[in-house]
């Protein structure tokens, strides 16, 4: 990163989704980071991804502390989401006399980026597999809750554990109803600024925002 502060580039991407959704079939769904289709992307696209490319992709990927994603989309930290997910940033800055929500706004220098109160972005660091983990600490002839208690404990050593080691936000994650569980590492960035938002109209045509 270039710059400390995280900008955050709110748009709408509901129309570049509806433009490619006639020609686009249904494929492969959602998949980990860590446990890629490889077999599937090389022999229907002949696409053989990298580990240095996943990890690129990963490290894109940022979650907000108000709920959704969003990705980098440039070297000097700007992010791009969709406009629902920066709504409550959007509300938190408009005043009586500038509802932002309503007619956008647009940052023209750094300047005059705005500063979202009380957001916190993720960006993924890491992943590790801490499933034999985990499940080593459910011991035979333990009932279903305190298998539950014992898993949940373990969990939260793992997390401790991490965040001493490293100081980056560590949660580990149940997938596969609890199949597998990985420890996902997070760099978080608290200076999150606003550099432009559509207005409220243009985020909510046709009635789907």
């Amino acid at each position: 990163m270039k710059r400390m502060s995280i900008s955050v580039y709110v748009a709408l991407l509901v129309a570049v989704c509806a433009s490619f959704a006639a020609r686009l079939g249904a494929d492969e769904g959602m998949w980990v980071f860590n446990n890629l289709p490889l077999g599937h992307l090389k022999s229907k696209y002949n696409f053989e991804p990298t580990p240095e490319w996943s990890n690129h992709l990963m490290k894109s990927c940022v979650r907000f502390s108000v709920g959704g994603s969003g990705s980098f989309i440039s070297s000097t930290g700007l992010v791009l989401t969709n406009h629902h997910v920066g709504r409550d940033i959007l509300h938190d800055l408009s005043t009586p006399e500038r509802s932002i929500d309503q007619v956008g706004y647009f940052a023209k220098t750094l300047a005059d980026e705005l500063k979202a109160p009380e957001v916190e972005l993720n960006q993924l660091i890491s992943i590790e597999d801490v499933t034999a983990r985990v499940k080593s600490s459910v011991t035979e002839g333990m009932d279903t809750a305190a298998a539950g208690k014992a898993r949940l404990a373990e969990m939260e050593r793992i997390e401790n554990e991490s965040l001493k080691a490293t100081g980056l936000r560590s949660d580990v994650i149940t997938l596969y109803g609890g199949g597998r569980y990985h420890l996902y590492r997070f760099k978080k960035y608290t200076d999150v600024r606003l550099v432009w938002a559509p207005e409220h109209a243009v985020a909510a045509f046709g009635g789907d925002v």
